[in-house]
């Protein structure tokens, strides 16, 4: 499977790196305006190849990207220490028109999976621009926030995060909602799991927890800048469901035709991703607080896009 990068940045670069090592791609060809930069880091990741799986990996221009399943766009400007990602909308998304017109002009009927921020407008904005159908159209969303829920439950209630079946729903953003009444640990919903191995989730766990997602960016980029690692993951995560046909169940965006009766926003809910792109979206058992907070994230999301015009 051909996949294209555009924005060769830590995000891209991450990615692609990602994929050599976990086999997700045979060919990876990444796009930058600054061509020095997509050079070096294909030439980089191509040194790890060795170490890994067979992959191509190169670099070029826009028309490199012909024949590519599927396009990560990773292209924009930096989110700013303190910077919410909703903030950063009319400053990336006069990327994006040249950006997809490039792509598209190469391979027309390539998949989208975006990565910019703010993710969730920016797939609408992806949507609107090249035309694809909007399962074809996908933002890496909540997958991010959703590992580390994963990963943060299972260390509370000691036990691997991927025995943790739990969501992180809507914005990828201040508005995103933690769906714990869905929550489980392997069969078991985690309150009950807690109460049994002695590791109870109590309201100041919950807090903990909650905290410990909602800002994971902020308290990064205050230290080193960006996010790199685990978004990159999860962007090889995505295209290995979609390249093996795996129907995995992964929280990412689409523009959805309605949510708690919000009609036509890109948000994040658990989708099963396969060779063409989203199948099925689902809606996971909701407390009322949390289908209250998913409306309020929709609503804010709606407006936001609303607002480009």
């Amino acid at each position: 499977m051909k996949i294209g990068i555009v924005g060769a940045g830590m995000v891209g670069s991450a990615a692609g790196y990602a994929l050599a090592l976990r086999g997700g791609a045979s060919e990876i060809v990444l796009v930058d305006r600054n061509m020095a930069l997509a050079v070096a880091q294909a030439e980089d990741i191509a040194h790890a190849v060795p170490f890994a799986h067979p992959c191509r990996v190169s670099a070029g221009d826009y028309d490199a990207l012909e024949g590519a399943d599927l396009v990560i766009l990773a292209a924009g400007v930096a989110q700013k220490p303190g910077e919410d990602r909703i903030s950063l909308l009319s400053r990336n998304a006069e990327v994006f028109a040249q950006v997809i017109a490039g792509v598209q002009k190469a391979a027309p009927e390539t998949m989208l999976l975006v990565a910019s921020n703010p993710v969730d407008v920016m797939t609408e904005v992806a949507l609107r621009i090249s035309g694809l159908p909007r399962e074809k159209v996908i933002g890496s969303g909540t997958i991010l926030d959703t590992a580390r829920f994963r990963s943060l439950l299972g260390d509370h209630l000691g036990v691997a995060p991927q025995s943790v079946h739990a969501y992180v729903l809507g914005e990828h953003g201040d508005s995103e909602v933690l769906a714990w009444a869905s929550a489980r640990a392997g069969s078991e919903p985690v309150a009950r799991f807690g109460v049994q191995v002695g590791a109870a989730i109590t309201q100041s766990v919950r807090e903990r927890i909650d905290e410990g997602v909602r800002r994971a960016a902020y308290r990064i980029i205050e230290g080193k800048g960006a996010t790199w690692y685990g978004i990159g993951a999860g962007l090889a995560r995505i295209v290995q469901a979609v390249r093996d046909d795996q129907r995995s169940v992964l929280s990412v965006s689409i523009v959805t035709p309605e949510v708690e009766g919000v009609t036509d926003v890109a948000l994040s809910l658990p989708r099963v991703v396969g060779r063409s792109g989203v199948m099925t979206t689902l809606l996971p058992e909701l407390a009322e607080d949390e289908a209250s907070a998913l409306r309020r994230s929709a609503e804010m999301l709606k407006q936001t896009a609303l607002s480009l015009g």
